[in-house]
């Protein structure tokens, strides 16, 4: 018997996910995305681990290496945050125009909660004023999202739980336009010579050149999002990575502080055009714990999550 018409529609909108069901597998994947992105380091972190500790001469290095190498791989099996600092939740979001859930904050938030209990997290929201730690993870402005929009119907969530030790040596410098990239590249050497033994290296480097004195700092916080193993597409980016990589790890401050041949395991630059006047450099240190992950949501909540 063939189907009326008004029946097929019927049957259509039946099957269209309302949005209180999408916004539910969002909550849920959101929620697996900080599971996975605070429990499992990613695999281009620990092969560099796993490399520096191959050309490691010291035995102090190589017994901190191991130790690191031996905690991500236990945290991941046993499904525990790598690192008792859990991290302040950061998201990075590339909202599609046509996803069917415009309003994201309330959502994430409920997640965050979620995560803070479930996983579990430690709370790290709070109140700069009084003191008060919120207990599960949010507060005034946080999670710190970030919004692109972009074409399309889909999500997709960036998350990064950026611990406090290596959120404290990050620095924005202002140099005088006329120090050029020498001056660029002063500004990180000294900002990890600083830095040394605080932020738990081997580190992840982020450098964000030009723009405007916030933006400075927002590429090159972003810029730890990519892997360290993928050259930049630009030849003069990844050639100065690779010549801040060498000096960095030329400065001996070694794993955890304690001398070594491997202080840095990976350099990421972004940059955008200046101010005449000025040349903003951000320098953003990642401790070797770099937990980053990546979601995929369509338009009807289902996602994947990636783990780089």
């Amino acid at each position: 018997m063939r189907t009326s018409i008004a029946m097929q529609s019927f049957f259509r909108i039946r099957a269209t996910p309302r949005p209180m069901e999408i916004e539910r597998k969002l909550e849920d994947g959101l929620v697996s995305l900080m599971r996975e992105t605070s429990t499992r380091l990613p695999r281009d972190v620990m092969n560099a681990l796993k490399s520096a500790l191959e050309g490691e001469d010291s035995d102090v290095a190589k017994a901190q290496l191991r130790a690191l190498i031996e905690n991500s791989e236990l945290a991941a099996e046993e499904r525990i945050p790598i690192c008792q600092d859990t991290g302040t939740p950061s998201f990075y979001l590339d909202l599609g125009e046509d996803f069917p859930v415009r309003i994201l904050r309330p959502l994430i938030e409920t997640a965050v909660r979620r995560a803070t209990e479930e996983i579990p997290l430690r709370p790290n929201a709070v109140n700069p004023l009084t003191g008060r730690n919120s207990g599960d993870n949010t507060g005034r402005f946080v999670p710190i999202l970030h919004y692109d929009l972009v074409q399309g119907d889909e999500l997709t969530v960036r998350f990064m739980p950026k611990g406090g030790g290596s959120a404290n040596t990050s620095r924005l410098r202002m140099l005088s336009p006329g120090l050029g990239l020498r001056g660029v590249m002063k500004a990180v050497v000294d900002t990890v010579l600083e830095a040394a033994g605080k932020p738990c290296p081997p580190i992840i480097v982020g450098v964000g050149v030009g723009g405007a004195e916030d933006y400075a700092m927002k590429m090159a916080k972003k810029a730890l999002l990519g892997p360290i193993d993928e050259l930049n597409p630009d030849e003069s980016v990844a050639k100065l990575e690779k010549m801040l990589l060498s000096l960095l790890n030329e400065l001996g401050i070694g794993p955890m502080g304690l001398g070594g041949r491997t202080t840095v395991l990976g350099v990421k630059v972004e940059w955008a055009h200046r101010h005449p006047a000025s040349l903003p450099v951000g320098v953003v240190t990642m401790c070797w714990a770099s937990r980053r992950g990546m979601a995929h949501f369509s338009s009807d909540g289902s996602y994947r999550i990636s783990m780089p």
